[in-house]
């Protein structure tokens, strides 16, 4: 059986349509189809179409493993892919002949950032420490509120309450042990932006607004929101979390 024919016969143990894999993975739908005949022509190289194949056949419920070493073994392009291939932009990059340095204007430089530092701190410090303008004036409330608080009758100053760090901002960090998919969209649905983590590396988002994160491979990664793991202890499967300003997180939909 080839992998195109064990990813569709495990979709169909699934139950699941090609629209969904779609939407768990975030892969488009012609695409799967495609690697369901063992067609490739669309995935856009062999890094592409093995992330592909890691995907769906997670999404499905298969060991991607062994699909993996059959397309290096069956499919994989002889030439090899090098990183600046993968990055190489469509159109040429202009690069700018360098100018040659002023060693005069570097000093300058270096002297305004001085005087403007040490403007700041001085204004700051001055704000900070600034006398009151009537010292007797301050004196004498300062005795009167001491008199007040000895006899019971006056109040203290209520203390503003805490803000926490993350009430105005969604931050996610990641960093992947394994290969993982990552997908961030509106409570709505309505898609922001998706990644492929490589396993060995990082990535961090912000956003300033409630989000909803699909993972592909949860069991894979490290995982942080808001300072904190949201994720329930042994979680292997794809998942959605609802992620809220605030600190809010619980299982999306």
């Amino acid at each position: 059986m080839s992998i195109g024919e064990s990813l569709a016969e495990a979709r169909r143990r699934a139950g699941l349509t090609v629209y969904e894999v779609s939407r768990q993975t975030r892969v488009r739908e012609p695409i799967i189809r495609g690697i369901e005949r063992d067609d490739y022509s669309a995935c856009g190289g062999d890094f592409y179409a093995r992330g592909h194949i890691r995907l769906i056949a997670r999404a499905v419920g298969t060991d991607p493993e062994p699909l993996i070493r059959e397309y290096d073994a069956t499919v994989r392009s002889d030439e090899p892919v090098t990183a600046a291939d993968l990055f190489r932009p469509v159109t040429p990059i202009r690069v700018r002949e360098p100018q040659p340095r002023r060693p005069w204007m570097a000093a300058l430089g270096l002297v305004l950032v001085i005087v403007i530092g040490f403007a700041a701190y001085k204004l700051i410090s001055g704000t900070r420490h600034a006398p009151p303008a009537n010292p007797a004036a301050a004196i004498k409330a300062g005795s009167g509120t001491h008199h007040r608080g000895a006899h019971g009758t006056g109040h203290p100053a209520p203390t503003p309450a805490a803000v926490s760090p993350y009430a105005h901002e969604v931050v996610v960090s990641l960093t992947a042990i394994q290969d993982c998919w990552v997908g961030f969209a509106t409570p709505g649905g309505g898609y922001l932006t998706q990644a492929y983590v490589v396993a060995g590396t990082s990535k961090s988002w912000t956003f300033g607004y409630a989000v909803q994160m699909r993972l592909g491979n949860p069991g894979g990664i490290s995982l942080t929101v808001d300072g904190r793991n949201p994720l329930p202890p042994g979680t292997t499967n794809p998942i959605t979390l609802s992620l809220g300003l605030g600190g809010s997180i619980s299982p999306g939909g």
